[in-house]
């Protein structure tokens, strides 16, 4: 894409009542494990309430003026399970127990067996996505390493062992994505902030297996973890950012409005394109353009104009509908203002 400041979400949209109950969704981690109570459609109408609640995210964003379009993850309780449950090695029906990165323990998969992809999980998202947009789109996939932290390891000698077989099992969805005609995927990385010291040793080895021999674009996010569940005390900066500078992937998603991040973190990874969080989702007030103008214009102290797309700090998936949608408007708004001025 050419154009300057490009704009897209980090990846799911705000999910509608008539989908999924909100209120049980808010008052739990994301499920690692699949949790069919949160979805109000019953069984034989699941899949079709999802296809439409997608066609609507797609509607949206499209509407704000946005960029790159995402599916906004309608078809997920969370970021991750969809995925990291589809796998061989897991046991379902007995789950094992894990932190999150609050601390609290959570039911997780057991992995028992050696993690193998059986199957393309997300192939039909995409090619849904592409059928109903003629925008740029991008896919999301659960990273290895996040994956790793939020499993119970009951086969493997060692974690980065099981890590490295998930990355094979990431690289192989990755690139039947591509092939179904996804322009960017973006592995989710939470925990490589929320563990840092495990990130350090064997994370970027992680992430450079699920990366090989993927020629298209890719991209990386990682952050505080969603605003409306971490509460209290959120860092204000990352442990672990600069490592990722010697990766193969192409862009890296930072939060910055809500931490209002030093831009000197950014320096690093001046030579990667940088999806810069311009939206604070810990503040459930709209931003005006102005302010959004204000938090590119900052990341621009210390990357290049036209390494930076825009984008919020995290995902849409516990905000409200017209939040989301004034937030995303916002967004679009307070780009085209820095664009106007270069």
């Amino acid at each position: 894409m050419s154009k300057l400041l490009p704009t897209t979400l980090v990846g799911s949209y705000a999910m509608p009542e008539w989908l999924i109950d909100r209120a049980r969704l808010a008052g739990r981690f994301p499920p690692r494990v699949r949790a069919r109570e949160l979805w109000r459609p019953a069984s034989e109408f699941l899949d079709e309430a999802q296809e439409d609640a997608t066609i609507m995210a797609i509607h949206m964003q499209e509407m704000a003026g946005l960029d790159i379009i995402t599916d906004g993850e309608m078809r997920r309780e969370s970021y991750s399970n969809r995925f990291a449950t589809a796998l061989e090695g897991v046991d379902l029906d007995n789950p094992g127990t894990a932190l999150d990165r609050s601390g609290h323990p959570n039911p997780v998969p057991r992995v028992t067996g050696r993690i193998r992809r059986k199957h393309a999980v997300q192939v039909g998202d995409v090619e849904f996505l592409r059928r109903h947009t003629g925008r740029m789109i991008k896919i999301t996939v659960p990273g290895p390493f996040t994956m790793t932290q939020q499993a119970q390891n009951d086969f493997y000698a060692s974690e980065e062992e099981m890590a490295l077989d998930y990355a094979a099992a990431v690289n192989a969805e990755i690139k039947d994505l591509f092939a179904a005609g996804a322009d960017i995927v973006q592995i989710d990385e939470p925990y490589l902030q929320a563990r840092p010291e495990k990130a350090r040793v064997y994370g970027p080895k992680a992430i450079e297996r699920a990366l090989d021999g993927v020629t298209g674009t890719t991209a990386l996010h990682l952050c505080f973890g969603y605003a409306a569940i971490i509460h209290g005390d959120r860092p204000k900066g990352y442990d672990f950012l600069a490592e990722l500078a010697g990766t193969h992937v192409d862009q890296v998603s930072v939060e910055t409005a809500q931490p209002s991040l030093d831009p000197a973190e950014l320096r690093p990874l001046k030579d990667k394109k940088i999806m810069v969080g311009v939206l604070d989702l810990n503040d459930p007030e709209v931003e005006t353009p102005e302010v959004v103008a204000e938090r590119i214009r900052r990341a621009m102290t210390e990357v290049p104009v036209e390494n930076i797309i825009v984008a919020p700090d995290c995902g849409f998936k516990y905000l409200p509908r017209d939040r989301a949608y004034g937030k995303m408007r916002a967004m679009v708004e307070g780009a085209t203002l820095v664009r106007e001025s270069l």
